[in-house]
């Protein structure tokens, strides 16, 4: 495959000057919609909230995809179990759960809820919406390995039962990924709509491409009445115009304000919070020249760390010991030394391509930054930079050399091993590393059959430290959450895991209350 070099830097700029433009003036016009159904429905009652959402969906929201994500933070689709700040199982959906043996789990669902079609939430709808996604080609991450057969148990409970012994059911049944839906939403075709389909405080009433989404208060949640009268949720993938939507006020929240635009926005607006995410530089260990290892720890020892942190993140993230970084605590505790790498050898010219994405503002500029330090040491560095719904299928392709990824180490479970699966075993569904490794493969297998505790958390940085010594993965930095929210925003949830962001609590103020 022939790929392109980067635009040179000025050229660049005026390219994104120019889409910003067009795309600016598509936008002034959604928004003034948009502005205008605020206005009405807060004549009528409640206000609604603009929220300036990271990235379009990749798949029309379903709800078997990462698009799961946006449903959650919207607080529409909900699961049979969430996590609390520690990442342990808390009832949900589910009101109730045991484990009857070490395959076999049995869940009580609650009896108060219907979906938001009108339609009464029951064990058989549980097992229809689980037994779909575990049938989805491919299936959500948090099922890479696991083999899941669900059955009802009466009319108020259903039974799990993994091939395997599996601790980490509840925590599974946790991810976005799981929602349950209500049946009209599964179509023949085999696409989910999510649109009047979940159980949440909103309803999802209007999807529009990849442009925006409505969702209105939903009366009849089964919890506690939403403040807000509904979500208007704009995709502004670029990371100026989101810092110019808080600033004008165009936007109520905006997910993830870039570091560039932090110094022009008012600090009482910007809130930062460590993530469990990680910036790192994937290599490619099955094909080209980095299927060497010796030229992976030539790739690796070019990267500096700090360099990166303290130019690109001006400081506002924290450089990488491991792939798990200070949102989990423990890490750093239990390391040791990683052992058994490679020694580096001149790379000598070797050509190598570098691909990354531009929804995320920082990873363009980690890029040039990243170039500059392998070609010091000898590489000779071509660099392909798309939107990430137009780069992710030759990213998992392995058509790249060396790939940046800014990854969430804990978004689908609250824990580690579903990442470190999906990511590097050999049947993971996320492996850009390309990587299938004896060592890695049993590192893994191990802490995945262990309960949570200490002895879980040990043979997790055990398996770090298999995949760290193959150099199919450079840590750089763990990025962390820097949301933006109007000062007439209240209750916005500030999550580490970008699992919520509205919720039934969240509201707006008059500015003669604050």
């Amino acid at each position: 495959m022939t790929l392109r070099h980067a635009l040179p830097l000025p050229f660049a700029m005026l390219s994104l000057a120019m889409l910003a433009g067009c795309q600016q003036e598509d936008s002034d016009t959604a928004k003034t919609e948009t502005a205008e159904t605020a206005e009405a429905t807060t004549e009528q009652g409640d206000p609604r909230i603009r929220v300036a959402m990271l990235q379009p969906p990749r798949s029309g929201l379903n709800p078997l995809t990462d698009d799961a994500f946006k449903l959650s933070r919207w607080s529409t689709a909900e699961t049979l179990i969430r996590l609390d700040a520690d990442g342990s199982p808390q009832p949900f959906l589910a009101t109730e759960w045991e484990r009857l043996d070490p395959r076999t789990w049995r869940f009580a669902i609650r009896d108060d809820v219907i979906f938001h079609d009108g339609t009464p939430l029951t064990a058989k709808r549980v097992v229809a919406s689980l037994t779909a996604a575990t049938n989805a080609a491919p299936k959500p991450r948090i099922l890479d390995g696991v083999d899941m057969v669900i059955e009802a148990d009466g009319d108020d409970a259903v039974i799990v039962r993994t091939a395997e012994s599996d601790p980490l059911v509840p925590n599974r049944l946790s991810s976005p990924q799981l929602a349950i839906l209500a049946e009209q939403a599964y179509r023949d075709n085999g696409t989910v709509n999510p649109i009047e389909a979940g159980t949440g405080p909103f309803v999802l009433e209007e999807i529009n491409g990849t442009q925006s989404a409505h969702l209105d208060r939903f009366e009849d949640y089964w919890g506690e009445r939403a403040e807000l009268a509904g979500i208007d949720a704009d995709y502004v993938p670029d990371g100026t115009a989101r810092g110019a939507a808080l600033r004008t006020g165009e936007a109520d929240v905006v997910e993830a304000v870039p570091v560039s635009q932090v110094a022009l926005i008012d600090p009482e607006l910007i809130h930062e919070v460590p993530m469990p995410r990680t910036n790192t530089l994937y290599l490619n260990t099955e094909s080209g020249p980095l299927a060497d290892p010796a030229l992976r720890a030539t790739a690796r020892e070019a990267v500096d760390r700090e360099a990166i942190v303290r130019t690109v993140y001006e400081g506002r993230a924290d450089v990488a010991n491991g792939l798990l970084g200070p949102a989990l605590q423990w890490a750093d505790g239990l390391r040791s030394p990683v052992e058994g790498r490679p020694e580096a050898k001149d790379a000598d010219g070797v050509s190598i391509t570098l691909g990354t994405f531009t929804d995320r503002a920082e990873l363009p500029e980690v890029a040039v930054l990243l170039e500059q330090q392998l070609e010091a040491v000898g590489f000779d560095v071509q660099q392909e930079v798309r939107q990430y719904a137009h780069i992710e299928a030759d990213m998992l392709a392995g058509e790249f050399d060396a790939f940046i990824l800014s990854r969430a180490t804990m978004l689908d479970s609250g824990d580690p091993v579903a990442y470190m699966v999906s990511d590097f075993a050999c049947e993971g569904s996320f492996n850009i590393a390309q990587l299938c490794d004896p060592e890695v493969e049993a590192a893994l297998e191990k802490a995945a059959d262990l309960a949570p505790g200490e002895a879980r958390r040990e043979a997790i940085i055990d398996a770090e430290a298999a995949i760290l010594a193959t150099d199919a993965a450079v840590p750089m930095l763990h990025e962390r959450v820097i949301q933006g929210e109007s000062t007439r925003v209240e209750g916005a949830v500030r999550d580490p895991r970008e699992r919520e962001l509205i919720n039934e609590h969240t509201r707006l103020i008059d500015d003669g209350d604050a």
